[in-house]
């Protein structure tokens, strides 16, 4: 092609250094927006605005998407219900539908827990009982995670639900990473299919939330409340900030 005839005659002719030069100005030419036209603000530094998620400043952008998922699927929440950590999920999305609420905790230091089972361990845990599991952004801190998965699967009761969250962009949670460790993030592929393990095919439903600008304010620890609706509840697949998923037990 005559473009292809006129770049191998350039390249022939000028001293590479040259060649580099005007190759850089096309890219700088026609970029858009072009190079170095970009202003990065309040976020040209190398520390995050907030460490601790946004929350000292407003909603965590994670928790957005993680609330507007339990919101949709607060009618399964109902009858006695385990949480992992603390039961607040449970108290503002069930209501007066749970008759009971567990925590289950890997040490005994939780005053809420009602279970003590170290899921990496294998630590046993109750069969059957649970009409819904909730479990919001901790299969992270599980290394073994197809342990915590068949876990979730045994202590629900048939037809029961477990209602998952997992990150797919997100800074270390250094909490959790000094006490027992912060080990994964998922995919929505990577989630489906760790969850095919336990649960059948047909009994899970997924979904993904986030976009580029609300992984960008979420990495640098802004809150929900710095985002407008539109900007947080565009999705981008190739931004899978979080993944939510609903595993129902046949």
């Amino acid at each position: 092609m005559p473009g292809d005839w006129v770049k191998r005659s350039a390249k022939a002719a000028l001293p590479e250094s040259a060649y580099r030069w005007l190759a850089g100005a096309k890219r700088r030419l026609t970029a858009d927006p072009p190079i170095g036209s970009v202003s990065l603000g309040d976020l040209r530094r190398l520390t995050p605005v907030s460490r601790s998620f946004g929350m000292d400043r407003g909603q965590a952008i994670d928790r957005y998407y993680i609330e507007r998922f339990l919101d949709a699927h607060a009618a399964r929440i109902r009858g006695r219900v385990l949480e992992f950590g603390d039961d607040a999920y449970t108290r503002r999305f069930g209501g007066d539908r749970v008759t009971a609420r567990d925590v289950l905790h890997p040490t005994r230091d939780n005053p809420a827990a009602t279970i003590v089972a170290d899921l990496d361990r294998g630590d046993p845990v109750p069969e059957g009982r649970f009409e819904c599991v909730v479990c919001t952004q901790m299969l992270p801190f599980v290394y073994e995670v197809r342990s915590a998965v068949r876990a979730i699967h045994r202590m629900l009761k048939s037809g029961g639900a477990a209602l998952v969250t997992a990150p797919g962009l997100s800074q270390i949670s250094r909490y959790d990473m000094d006490r027992w460790g912060d080990y994964w993030r998922f995919t929505s592929r990577s989630l489906r299919r760790l969850f095919e393990e336990a649960f059948p095919a047909e009994g899970l439903a997924i979904e993904t939330h986030g976009n580029a600008l609300a992984a960008v304010a979420f990495l640098e620890g802004l809150c929900a409340e710095e985002l407008s609706p539109e900007e947080l509840d565009h999705r981008d697949p190739d931004y899978e900030l979080v993944i939510t998923l609903v595993a129902t037990k046949p």
